[in-house]
């Protein structure tokens, strides 16, 4: 299995509902290093495992509409605890629709998973891997 990471970050605020969050329930920011990083079993005809420039540049994509924002006021997340793990799925699915949309190119069709790792520190991080 070949694999090709891709990094950005992102900074959010949003608040948590729940006593298991403690002090997280009031507002509060987190800055994120984001990692995905796409599988496939064979590489492409130019032996790529995607082009590293338009994975960039998607990743970017999805994140600019996060960035800076309080997720609390966000539709898509109206209701919904914002956990990190909650993040790495919503990147990982926005950018699953961005590949089977044809924006990271033709030979993207063979990519078969794809994993968005959120590091909140160097010591706490949450993964979501999915199929695509």
């Amino acid at each position: 299995m070949y694999s090709l990471t891709v990094r950005d970050h992102m900074m959010i605020a949003h608040s948590f509902r729940g006593e298991v969050f403690g002090p997280a329930q009031r507002l509060h920011g987190a800055t994120y290093v984001v990692d995905v990083t796409f599988f496939r079993t064979e590489l492409d005809a130019d032996n790529l495992v995607v082009d590293i420039g338009r994975a960039a540049e998607e990743l970017k994509s999805v994140l600019s509409a996060l960035n800076y924002r309080n997720l609390d006021d966000e539709p898509d997340f109206a209701g919904i605890n914002t956990s990190t793990e909650v993040l790495a799925a919503a990147v990982a699915d926005r950018l699953a629709a961005r590949v089977h949309a044809g924006a990271l190119g033709a030979g993207a069709a063979g990519l078969e998973r794809i994993s968005v790792t959120l590091r909140e520190s160097h010591i706490a991080w949450a993964t979501y891997e999915r199929a695509l």
